[in-house]
């Protein structure tokens, strides 16, 4: 009341005082308040959000559905028996709009500034936001999005074809708009600590991230994906692990763990059979970075999980649970890593669309190890038959599956482009044990948006869990 009281009496001897009024607003601004952002102001809160949303959708949804980990005991029901509610997907959704907002402010002050390396920025993380949200969902608000103080309270859905297209176009524009020979000077970015160069990078695998997906749809993915990679110095990719997009977590206030109590971690959340299987058939040394080792009765019986999707029975071990530690600062959350560019290029090679199939296999198999032992790669891990590169998109997929660990849905999504790595199923998993194709949209659509919700589902053969997004034709 006292403000308002101020600045009427001032506003009032205005009027009597000659060329007052032409600095009134100037004068009466609050110094307290920031009334226009900078370019770089959001970019932390962006990533560090973002990163941390997507690493706990990782652990409760991914983690799940692709046999990694399950809650146990839990006799019945859940994610693991695909079982998917309308609130499965509420967390993303949410953090995914509220973060889209303000990428949309960020971009809007870079051109109205001319800061293109934040422009690019801006269209890069948009396009990490929107990508994830439109794979998980299929057709979603995109382009009416976040558009409430322009009159759009009720948002169309836009189809997934035209949202990729329009990312797709958006990083190649952002690819084109670095300029390094120009500092960015708002603050210090928490992914990268301010290179343009490998925000740059970031943005060109990413690009191949999501060509790859769209590549059995898309007649020009496969010519785009070559001509990314034929010309390193226009569009230089990741092309080693310390050029990862990977967020640092240090513990210090804001920038710690999304696990508050490292306990919810592990508590109750047992290894999956088929993920632990794999790694211990690889005799691979990432097992104690994930898990503990299970036990029979006092008798250390080594790293077993239980079979995910497990009928009502009962074991007569105690099971590896996860390991806390992965979620104690300083923690890594990756976002996208050198070994999955090398399994990219793998892929491509596999399929003849790229050379060195073999050698990109290996560098992505030792990339991903290295990333969580911190210590090199026995040569010797390479003479184990599953360790081999026999020729076959099965064999990069199943390595690939392994690399993919703890970055956001991206296992799901390849599973779903590929069919591969193929998971074993139980007669207690719902949906007729086939892994869900999508999740269910959010329960407050159909109620606040419910002309363009309908549109939408109907479109996509109904907002069911068996309708497929766009790019999974397997």
């Amino acid at each position: 009341m006292k403000t308002k009281i101020k600045t009427l009496v001032f506003g009032a001897l205005c009027f009597g005082a000659s060329g007052c009024t032409h600095n009134f607003e100037e004068i009466n601004k609050n110094p307290n308040l920031i009334d226009q952002i900078s370019p770089g102001t959001l970019v932390n809160e962006i990533i560090y959000n973002m990163a941390a949303n997507n690493v706990t959708n990782h652990y409760n949804v991914n983690c799940q559905l692709m046999q990694v980990q399950l809650p146990y005991p839990a006799y019945y029901g859940g994610v693991q028996r695909y079982q998917i509610l309308e609130t499965t997907g509420d967390s993303q959704w949410n953090a995914a709009y509220r973060w889209a907002k303000n990428v949309d402010e960020m971009r809007q002050s870079a051109e109205a500034e001319g800061a293109n390396n934040y422009l690019a920025i801006a269209l890069t993380l948009n396009a990490w936001i929107y990508s994830n949200l439109t794979d998980t969902f299929g057709h979603v608000p995109f382009t009416e999005a976040s558009r409430a103080e322009e009159g759009i309270i009720q948002a169309k859905y836009d189809d997934q074809e035209a949202i990729y297209t329009q990312l797709l176009a958006d990083l190649e524009t952002a690819n084109s708009l670095y300029d390094h020979d120009v500092k960015m000077v708002f603050g210090t970015d928490i992914l990268f600590a301010n290179s343009s160069e490998l925000w740059q990078k970031f943005t060109n695998s990413l690009r191949l991230r999501l060509l790859l997906r769209v590549s059995d749809v898309r007649p020009t993915a496969y010519e785009e994906l070559k001509a990314i990679l034929n010309d390193p110095a226009s569009n230089p990719i990741i092309a080693q692990a310390s050029e990862s997009a990977i967020l640092q977590v240090t513990g210090i206030t804001p920038n710690l763990s999304p696990w508050s109590r490292p306990l919810d971690f592990s508590n109750q959340h047992a290894v999956g059979e088929f993920f632990i299987e794999t790694l211990n058939a690889l005799e691979d040394p990432r097992r104690p970075f994930y898990v503990g080792k299970a036990r029979r009765e006092t008798t250390d019986i080594g790293y077993k999980g239980i079979p995910s999707g497990y009928d009502n029975e009962n074991f007569n071990y105690s099971p590896s649970y996860m390991n806390n530690q992965q979620v104690v600062p300083p923690m890594i959350i990756p976002i996208l890593t050198y070994a999955e560019v090398e399994f990219i290029q793998a892929e491509l090679a596999q399929k003849k669309h790229g050379n060195d199939a073999e050698k990109h296999f290996q560098q992505g198999i030792r990339a991903a190890i290295e990333l969580w032992t911190e210590a090199p790669l026995p040569e010797r891990y390479f003479d184990q038959e599953l360790a081999q590169y026999d020729g076959t998109l099965e064999r990069i997929m199943l390595h690939k599956y392994l690399a993919l660990y703890f970055t956001d849905n991206q296992q799901w999504a390849e599973q779903r482009r590929t069919g591969y790595p193929v998971l074993p199923t139980t007669n207690a998993m719902l949906n007729d044990g086939k892994l869900p194709s999508r999740l269910l949209y959010p329960s407050l659509q159909p109620v606040y948006n419910p002309v363009n919700y309908e549109a939408a589902a109907a479109s996509m053969g109904g907002d069911d869990i068996n309708s497929k997004v766009w790019w999974d034709i397997h």
